[in-house]
């Protein structure tokens, strides 16, 4: 089933308004196993959504359309499908009498601009929105089936959720379609898949699909397996991604939704340990990411962000002479932030960066991108140097999904150790 996806707003256009609705739609709809064959933003002109629709009607099953069903003059989406459908609009009792119950249980007057939106196409099914007072509409022309739907992103998922995917699931998706996600850390897309390529080949013989889904330091490689037996996808997908294991396992650090701090205080969690963070170029934001996790209150003590050479000497214990002969972004300066959190906060573990994120600051020496990370325990110190790009945001995103990588693995590996023991 081939599905397009049209979201009417001039503010989409101009940038005033990020188009969330189709990457979400989007995603939604591969989860059922509808494709979607494009996805088109268009102005709120009567002309340009007219042209749209009939372009679609000839090349995919569905349209679904969000955008311009708001109670002002220039939301004029319901009037221009009346006119591509050649009906009229109708007043519809049911509507109106829940949008005098939506106004009233919040106390607002029910204006008439709010009336109007009980006018409502006649040859429309009337997809009840229980989140705003714009109804959804599913129309039926030619083999070809039209949803619209608000543009509120809100409105839009709950019409979606509670209508159009289990009426698209359960009348017009007939194979089965499962979707997992590998997560890959500290590899790069290309290398990837150059390791992994007889792999990948092998994909087709069990009728299995690869999508490389690369990010600032993490590289997600989706499964999608399809097939009439639920049972023997699945079955066909896990094997796959056994065998992935053995190729690239020191890199896997995660599946489907699962994100490193989550994974980070799982292992915290499990192992009765707690977790500071010493950040200099990173600036708190890996503090930021561990706390972003419900209950990492349970491992998480806290953290100095040592910008200055002087914090990091008055509160962390750095060395001032090694500052001063190694520089700030040095092992030597980066494991002495990792070994002071412990001691600041008396915590079993820690984190500490520092480096030059850019865009400038950087040497020839220690050019733009250079990174130190380090992790620390009672039992010791390891850390890495990183050589990054010239993006800050992207420096910073890398450094801090590369920390809490390594902080997971020296944990597993302390925990292995002890249980080998």
């Amino acid at each position: 089933m081939d599905v397009e996806i049209i979201s009417i707003g001039d503010e989409l256009l101009i940038g005033q308004t990020i188009n969330t609705n189709s990457s979400w739609m989007g995603e939604q709809l591969s989860l059922i196993g509808a494709s979607v064959h494009q996805i088109t933003a268009i102005t709120d002109n009567e002309n340009h959504i007219l042209e749209t629709l009939e372009r679609a009607s000839k090349k995919v099953d569905v349209v679904l359309i969000t955008g311009g069903l708001g109670p002002t003059k220039d939301d004029i989406t319901k009037h221009t499908l009346c006119k591509f459908f050649g009906v009229e609009l109708l007043f519809n009792k049911e509507i109106f009498s829940k949008l005098e119950i939506f106004f009233s249980s919040r106390g607002f007057e029910m204006l008439d601009v709010n009336k109007d939106q009980a006018m409502l196409p006649s040859n429309a099914l009337i997809l009840e929105n229980t989140r705003g007072t714009a109804s959804g509409m599913w129309f039926e022309k030619d083999d070809v089936i039209y949803v619209s739907m608000p543009g509120v992103p809100y409105e839009m998922k709950g019409i979606m959720t509670e209508h159009v995917l289990p009426r698209l699931r359960k009348d017009f998706i007939e194979n089965t379609v499962i979707h997992r996600t590998v997560k890959t850390i500290g590899v790069g897309e290309s290398f990837l898949a150059e390791k992994i390529e007889l792999w990948e080949n092998s994909l087709k013989k069990v009728n299995i699909k690869l999508a490389y889904l690369p990010s600032p330091g993490v590289v997600k490689l989706r499964l999608s397996g399809y097939g009439g037996d639920e049972r023997k996808v699945l079955m066909s997908i896990s094997n796959k991604i056994n065998e992935l294991r053995t190729i690239i396992g020191d890199h896997i650090f995660g599946y489907d939704k699962e994100e490193l701090n989550q994974l980070v205080g799982n292992v915290l969690v499990e192992s009765s340990k707690t977790l500071s963070t010493a950040e200099s170029c990173t600036g708190g934001y890996i503090a930021h990411l561990i706390t972003s996790v419900p209950g990492s209150s349970a491992y998480f003590k806290g953290s100095v962000i040592a910008y200055d050479n002087e914090v990091k000497i008055t509160k962390l214990m750095v060395s001032r002479s090694d500052i001063d002969q190694k520089g700030a972004v040095s092992q030597e300066v980066v494991e002495q932030m990792a070994v002071g959190a412990i001691a600041e906060f008396e915590t079993d573990y820690s984190i500490a960066t520092s480096g030059i994120l850019g865009p400038d600051g950087g040497s020839d020496e220690k050019p733009i991108g250079t990174i130190w990370i380090a992790v620390a325990s009672d039992s010791g110190v390891i850390s890495q140097k990183l050589r990054l790009g010239n993006s800050r945001q992207r420096n910073a995103q890398i450094t801090a999904l590369t920390s809490l990588n390594m902080l997971r693995k020296y944990i597993l590996s302390q925990n292995k150790s002890e249980l080998q023991v």
